[in-house]
């Protein structure tokens, strides 16, 4: 059969938005790369002899140059063997790149420092969110939303939704006051405890909402007005 027959779950490319990625095996990674087979072979069992001939080692399979794979391997182009060298190149490159390093919240200033450069000098009001793991490591920022120069607004579905999509445990409001006045709100206040009655439900914590300026900044965290 080829695979468009085959049950949707069991095909490469619908498994892997079913399940993931890591539920694929190194065949059916290839499978995708190389999108077809030959007239007696799926892209997936073509690709399971590849990896055969390869001692079913992706180290060994780096070391075949295209010309091997072309004249290996029916159903194997100039542009399937290019994709196949190119992805395992790839992999190589990951492995010699640095890590991602992650910072880390420790403190309102800490905050500050990280939302500084974003907002300190814009004209108008934006709201940011940052995304954080059960280490208080940003995983990222978001925008949430842009307004004029006295007021920005705020949907908490798009915020909880970006922590849901993140997976974060942490989540860290802030957004600035052109004026310079860093006093909150009364809008800033309900803001507040409905993101932080909202992310409770779903068992993410709100660890702080910084109001900032360029130079000042004010902490809800600081000043004891979380978790009332």
């Amino acid at each position: 059969m080829k695979i468009k027959e085959w049950a949707e779950e069991d095909r490469p490319r619908e498994k892997m938005l079913l399940k993931g990625v890591v539920s694929l095996s190194d065949a059916e990674l290839l499978a995708i790369l190389i999108g077809s087979g030959n007239s007696k072979e799926t892209a997936v069992q073509l690709s399971q002899r590849i990896l055969n001939a390869a001692d079913n080692n992706l180290n060994v399979l780096s070391k075949f140059t295209i010309n091997d794979l072309i004249s290996g391997f029916k159903g194997i182009g100039e542009a399937k063997a290019i994709s196949i060298c190119a992805a395992l190149e790839l992999g190589k490159r990951r492995n010699l790149a640095d890590p991602i390093l992650r910072s880390a919240i420790q403190s309102s200033h800490d905050a500050y420092l990280l939302f500084h450069p974003l907002l300190c000098d814009l004209p108008h009001e934006e709201l940011w969110v940052a995304l954080t793991n059960r280490a208080t490591k940003v995983i990222s920022k978001v925008r949430i939303s842009q307004g004029g120069t006295g007021e920005t607004t705020a949907d908490l579905r798009i915020i909880l939704k970006a922590a849901i999509n993140a997976l974060a445990t942490g989540i860290i409001l802030c957004h600035n006051h052109p004026s310079g006045n860093t006093r909150p709100s009364a809008q800033d206040d309900t803001l507040t405890r409905q993101l932080e009655k909202a992310a409770r439900l779903l068992e993410i914590k709100l660890l702080d909402h910084i109001i900032l300026s360029d130079g000042a900044y004010f902490s809800y965290a600081d000043e004891g007005r979380l978790g009332l």
